[in-house]
């Protein structure tokens, strides 16, 4: 059944040139802060990395906001009401919905919410690897 997962980075901006260890071929990439190239790839990261998980898509985009809100820029590039139109359409059409936002200065924000069973990757659900004894 589809569910989604959530996940939040911040950081120095700067570190996401450091490609090489956000693809899943890097032996770094499992215990890397930082978040994948692609959002689906964040399913193949530890469990513990979910700061959330929904089964109903308005409770992931409401989540979203409240991670949103206390960083929120006066003046948004992208109005949070856009952000938000767009995150109730396309999360139950299987659509991964990935914010980003520079903080000021060199800090950077990632809420993503990522769909679950994905139709862009094939990775397994990370909460049943774990159950069945996989790495958590």
């Amino acid at each position: 059944m589809l569910h989604w997962h959530g996940y939040t980075w911040t950081g120095n901006g700067a570190e996401l040139a450091r490609e090489s260890e956000r693809r899943p071929t890097s032996p770094d990439f499992p215990t890397s802060l930082l978040p994948p190239m692609r959002t689906g790839d964040w399913l193949l990261k530890p469990a513990k990395r979910i700061a959330e998980t929904f089964h109903d898509a308005t409770k992931a985009v409401e989540w979203m906001v409240n991670q949103y809100e206390p960083f929120r820029p006066p003046t948004d590039v992208i109005p949070l009401e856009s952000r938000t139109t767009d995150a109730h359409n396309l999360l139950p059409r299987g659509v991964d919905v990935q914010w980003g936002e520079w903080l000021g200065g060199v800090r950077f924000l990632t809420i993503g919410v990522i769909c679950c069973p994905n139709r862009h990757v094939g990775h397994p659900c990370p909460t049943h690897r774990t159950r069945a004894g996989g790495s958590a």
